[in-house]
C-alpha cells in the first residue's frame, strides 16, 4: 500500500522534528540524516507500510542508526 503523498510528507516533517528535539540536533542537520539514512527509501517505497508505523517508533529507529554512524 502506498501513502498519500502530502501525508507521508507530513510525516517526514513530523519524524525529523521529533528526531532533532530527542538527539538535540539542528533541524538542519537531522533533516540531512534523514534524508541520507537507510529508514527514507523504505518509507517513500511503502516497505511493510512502515508509514504506518507511530512517529515515535520511526525516530527511535533513526535513532538506533544514528547511533551506528556517529559511533
Amino acid at each position: 500500500m502506498t501513502a498519500n503523498p502530502i501525508l507521508l510528507q507530513k510525516k517526514y516533517a513530523r519524524i525529523i522534528e521529533l528526531f532533532s528535539q530527542k538527539e538535540q540536533l539542528s533541524l538542519d542537520d537531522a533533516l540531512a540524516f534523514f534524508y541520507r539514512s537507510e529508514l527514507y527509501p523504505l518509507l517513500r517505497e511503502g516497505v511493510s507500510d512502515l508509514h504506518c508505523m507511530s512517529d515515535e517508533y520511526l525516530v527511535e529507529d533513526l535513532i538506533t542508526e544514528y547511533k551506528k554512524v556517529d559511533a
